[in-house]
């Protein structure tokens, strides 16, 4: 089925989904969602007319790839298995963004329906040939039989072509065009079998690419890094290659140490893209892993990183950071960063990027700064607004393991979800449309009009790490009443059975709509509900975060809010 026809069907079953005999509607309608976030950095850090604030996408848009033709540049992010795969922005000055949706937006190409959270695609690689003016995306996709592939566009504002398998393993691939018109895969991958020297131990391949037809050259392949900077001292997960070529030699630069607190950016320089690749001496070139761990505004994980020349050839580096709550927390995941890079000398160097990373930058010369305005992406404090009577629903909301297409539908009433019978903590596509928590202080309220039939029926609000680490907040029956319960959902120790715990519930009246509010300041949740919109009373107490956590939860996301309806509810009040 092509994908205008798979969209049509989509369409019109989801349509009939939601009408009953009479035509009235059936299904949970959310009339409205706010997201508020309200950051202290931000309000002690206010911006000059020349500056503006780094992360530049808040929340879990990890490991960014950079390229550019002209004046456009253009960035993608991981995705894991959210849908559509691989989010992907466009900018002329590197501080304006504008979000164009996902590469892999087809789910007949790309179908993460039965992977974890965590799996589906990560660390992909955007790049330019200028000499044949198209555009490559290399990803590794961990579902669907897929492996590493890559897509091709002549113009990523109107779409990509369909995924190419390519046959290599390993990870974390970028593509690299030489200006004597040839190619070249690296990636992360094991050392051959029976030479793995200690746990961590990786290497960086290379592969000639035959760009005519679209496939490595076998036995091209070719160790370049072995274990990373200086293997005597044991270097962990050597990933993310990135290949660069100026003043006629190659560059080769590769996040090193774990994508957690030893993080790191390091380089390497050769005659040939084939190597031999020689460190830096000043190595690393990015990285936080040094500082005091109380530090105010603390920013951690900095690393795997990608270089671009941007304005006024000027070098900027896109990289990934974390901003932890008071108790250490990672809920926002990790981010999208920019630092300019001095590459004046011998080895580029991130601007200040080996001290401790501040909030804001000196804008590009000639940039303004428009976030938030003007269908930019906002950044800093914001407050988002959807009332759902737009005919396009905004990139930023999002499925999980599967199109959003497939259960919504909006209209002048607002936002209508046909309940899949799949519960939150399944590996399946859930009937949930999620917006990333990008705040550690936050509001996210939506307007709920819903009267379920049976207890296994519950829509509402759901606060979520992961399928085994998630707040669930919503309605439902018992008998002949209506009540709304906060349930916790959380994997034990060494994973296994979720546990599951009805932590309060109230019996609510559902004659007029109910807000329903997940609202955090830190690692300090509370979820509350107001049936005028204006008072809000609170269902739970306080409840922690750290399930919301990648620190606690495991994994490579952040914590995502959802709009969530179910016909499968197990949160069943005795």
């Amino acid at each position: 089925m092509k994908k205008k026809q798979l969209i049509l069907f989509c369409s019109i079953m989801t349509l009939f989904s939601f009408i009953g005999i009479h035509g009235q509607t059936k299904t949970p309608l959310f009339t409205n969602a706010i997201y508020q976030g309200n950051d202290q950095v931000y309000i002690d850090n206010p911006l000059n007319s020349d500056e503006f604030y780094t992360p530049i996408l808040q929340g879990c848009y990890p490991d960014p790839a950079i390229t550019r033709k002209g004046d456009d540049y253009y960035m993608v992010c991981s995705s894991f298995a959210m849908f559509p795969g691989v989010p992907i922005f466009h900018s002329k000055d590197l501080v304006n963004w504008t979000d164009l949706g996902g590469v892999l937006d087809d789910v007949n190409e790309f179908n993460p329906h039965d992977t974890g959270i965590s799996a589906g695609v990560y660390a992909p690689g955007i790049t330019y040939n200028q000499y044949n003016d198209t555009f490559y995306m290399i990803v590794t996709a961990f579902s669907g039989n897929l492996g590493n592939i890559i897509v091709k566009t002549k113009d990523p504002m109107k779409g990509w072509g369909s995924p190419i398998k390519l046959d290599f393993g390993g990870i974390d691939p970028s593509i690299f065009f030489d200006d004597d018109g040839k190619a070249y895969i690296v990636h992360n991958d094991a050392p051959e079998k029976g030479k793995e020297l200690y746990n961590g131990h990786r290497v960086i391949k290379v592969w000639e690419y035959d760009i005519k037809n679209d496939k490595v050259i076998p036995g091209t392949d070719k160790v370049i890094v072995n274990g990373g900077v200086d293997i005597t001292k044991k270097p962990i997960w050597i990933e993310a290659p990135h290949m660069y070529k100026k003043d006629g030699s190659y560059y080769l630069m590769c996040a090193e140490g774990g994508t957690g607190g030893w993080h790191s950016e390091v380089i390497f320089k050769s005659d040939s893209p084939k190597g031999p690749f020689i460190p830096a001496p000043s190595n690393p070139i990015l990285t936080q892993r040094y500082f005091a761990k109380d530090r105010k505004n603390k920013v951690d994980w900095a690393g795997h990183a990608d270089l671009v020349k941007g304005p006024n050839d000027q070098y900027y580096g896109v990289f990934l950071a974390v901003r932890p709550n008071q108790e250490n927390r990672v809920n926002t995941g990790r981010e999208t960063f920019i630092l300019p890079v001095d590459w004046s000398g011998e080895f580029p160097v991130f601007e200040n990027g080996l001290i401790p990373l501040e909030p804001k930058l000196k804008m590009p010369e000639g940039a303004t700064n428009k976030t938030g305005q003007d269908g930019y992406f906002p950044n800093g404090n914001f407050t988002f607004t959807d009332d759902f009577t737009s005919e396009k629903l905004d990139y930023r909301w999002i499925g999980l393991r599967g199109p959003r297409e497939a259960f919504i539908k909006t209209s002048k009433k607002g936002l209508e979800i046909n309940p899949f019978e799949t519960n939150i903590k399944e590996v399946k596509p859930t009937s949930t449309l999620f917006y990333r928590q990008q705040h550690n202080s936050f509001s996210f309220t939506t307007t709920l009009e819903y009267k379920p039939k049976s207890k296994k029926d519950l829509a509402g609000v759901v606060a979520l790490q992961n399928e085994g680490s998630n707040y669930v907040f919503g309605i439902t029956k018992k008998d002949n009443d209506y009540y709304l319960l906060l349930q916790k959902n959380k994997w034990p120790f060494r994973r296994g059975k979720i546990i599951s715990e009805i932590l309060a519930s109230t019996k609510i009246n559902i004659k007029d709509p109910i807000a329903l509010q997940i609202k955090a300041n830190g690692d300090n949740y509370e979820f509350n509900y107001s049936t005028n919109g204006t008072d809000f009373e609170n269902v739970g107490g306080i409840v922690s975060g750290d399930i919301l956590s990648t620190d606690v939860a495991g994994g490579f996301t952040g914590a995502l809010l959802g709009l969530y309806a179910t016909s499968a509810n197990d949160a069943v009040l005795e």
